[in-house]
């Protein structure tokens, strides 16, 4: 879980920066910087999913 927190704080001011500086003389495109971070929530989310049900799988005796 706390790699989870510390990828997407990671992904939250790298999706800042970038909306920060192609906003042009704007002083955020905040439509950039958010479409960037929903796209990496969706990814981690995707990935905390996928290991969550691999783990899942792991514990089943298969009986």
């Amino acid at each position: 879980m706390k790699r989870l927190v510390i990828s997407l704080l990671f992904f939250l001011v790298v999706s800042l920066a970038v909306g920060l500086l192609l906003s042009g003389s704007e002083f955020l495109d905040w439509g950039l910087a958010g479409g960037l971070f929903a796209i990496a929530v969706a990814g981690e989310g995707l990935r905390f999913w996928l290991g969550r049900s691999r783990a899942k799988k792991r514990e089943s005796s298969g009986i």
